[in-house]
């Protein structure tokens, strides 16, 4: 007796695993509450067709190379996150927080792309083409080729494409587009990822480079399944604080290119604004002559960035003092702490720190380490450190400061923006004070680097 087909399933919004009961958490991704009933759809057993409308096998050395002469979008900040430019038949993902600012940075490019001679299509499942208009106009955009679509059926854009035939598409945002062929609602797991997976055959099949706008969860990853990340070329995410003008966009993914790289831009009332050199803008509010203050050189994918850490070390009632943290991991500021604690002898374990990294920008690499350790060790000695003065680092447990990659671009950029001392790992100093002619002091430990750096107090 052949086993019954159930008339539905239930499938995690989170990760897209199928069950054939509801489920209060999720066995794949812990989940809760994350099941949502959905009409049962038979697997097709068609053999899938390759983008050029075959399925013949290949030899390597025989295939002709893809020309992927990139287009310029007119936002220079924007081109720097996807590698240099816009490569044809490329889908591009933008994420990020309801009023972060994705659908304007979108539709400011697609301005710029109709000035140059592109002619864009942007679908909106969103808004209505007026309330489009209506920002526009206060954005101040004026394009001819600029053609809107408040659309939300996949088959019915498609139709459109067929007609207008424009040389960029744009969606925003793929949680509200549906197609026809799946019984859900749109947003589901099911819906995202079938929309994705055509929209990334059109744009391979016609050479039409894509953009996709959508919405992030709470814990800060773009919503619908994981499989929507792998399925387009780029995934770039919004970043901002709504108590800051500036906006971060970030490339966490990205076949033509870096990733890790970022833009900065900062919000008008004209727009978003590309800003040329961040590092002046994240340290044009350092205050002078205050402990626990100290400039550290980050690398966020092929630029170098300088950033202002700040520490406060505050006496704490009795037992274990707090440890806080804004812009870095908390975990790492933890290992910092205990290693002043234990190779320095520094008394922390009663009082309270506080870690920030001024601008509400994010550290994630080990080249910040000795900034931290400098700025805590400044305000628990109460001494303001030099504002000359520049660090990077990487502190080990046993108190070493080990060298980091792209040192060059790192002390360069330091010297640009004025700064006379920099404190940096021995195995990073060869060459460097030669170059730059400015004073270099290489360190072997976190000792060593303190006294370096409080010798000019």
């Amino acid at each position: 007796m052949m086993a019954k087909t159930p008339q539905s399933i239930f499938v995690c919004q989170n990760c897209g695993r199928t069950e054939r009961k509801w489920l209060g958490q999720c066995p794949d991704c812990s989940q809760w509450n994350s099941f949502v009933e959905e009409r049962y759809r038979k697997p097709s057993r068609s053999v899938s067709v390759g983008f050029n409308g075959s399925s013949v096998v290949q030899p390597f050395n025989q295939i002709e190379p893809q020309d992927e002469s990139r287009s310029p979008s007119g936002i220079g900040e924007l081109d720097r996150v996807l590698g240099g430019g816009i490569v044809p038949g490329s889908l591009v993902l933008i994420g990020g927080a309801p009023g972060i600012g994705k659908s304007t940075i979108v539709l400011q490019a697609a301005e710029k792309l109709c000035l140059s001679g592109s002619k864009v299509l942007y679908v909106s499942g969103e808004e209505s083409e007026k309330q489009i208009k209506m920002r526009g106009e206060r954005l101040g955009i004026a394009a001819e080729n600029l053609f809107l679509l408040a659309e939300t059926s996949l088959e019915t854009i498609f139709a459109k494409t067929a007609e207008t035939k424009p040389s960029v598409l744009i969606i925003d945002s793929v949680q509200t587009i549906y197609t026809e062929t799946i019984e859900s609602a749109p947003g589901s797991v099911s819906q995202v990822r079938d929309v994705a997976a055509k929209l990334m055959i059109y744009a391979k099949q016609t050479g039409t480079p894509i953009f996709l706008t959508g919405h992030i969860t709470k814990d800060g990853s773009i919503a619908g399944p994981k499989t929507l990340e792998h399925i387009v070329d780029t995934v770039l995410y919004f970043e901002g604080d709504r108590h800051h003008n500036h906006r971060i966009i970030r490339a966490a993914k990205n076949r033509f290119g870096a990733a890790n790289e970022i833009g900065v831009f900062e919000m008008t009332d004209r727009g978003l604004v590309a800003v040329v050199n961040p590092s002046e803008l994240f340290l044009q509010e350092r205050p002078a002559n205050a402990a626990g203050s100290i400039v550290t050189v980050c690398m966020e994918g092929t630029r170098p960035l300088l950033v202002e850490v700040q520490a406060l070390v505050g006496g704490s009632r009795p037992g274990t003092g707090r440890r806080m943290t804004q812009g870095f991991d908390h975990n790492r500021a933890s290992l910092l702490i205990a290693v002043l604690e234990k190779r320095l002898g520094y008394q922390l374990s009663g009082d309270d720190v506080f870690v920030n990294i001024a601008g509400g920008i994010e550290i994630d690499e080990p080249a910040a380490d000795l900034g931290v350790a400098a700025a805590i060790a400044s305000s628990l000695r109460n001494l303001p450190i030099s504002p000359i003065t520049a660090v990077f680092g990487e502190i080990g447990l046993t108190g070493e400061v080990r060298g980091v990659l792209q040192s060059h671009d790192r002390a360069r950029e330091a010297k640009h923006l004025g700064f006379k001392k920099l404190i940096i790992p021995e195995s990073n100093r060869k060459g460097l004070e030669r170059i730059l002619g400015i004073r270099i002091i290489g360190v072997k430990t976190l000792d060593d680097a303190l006294e370096a750096i409080f010798s000019d107090v």
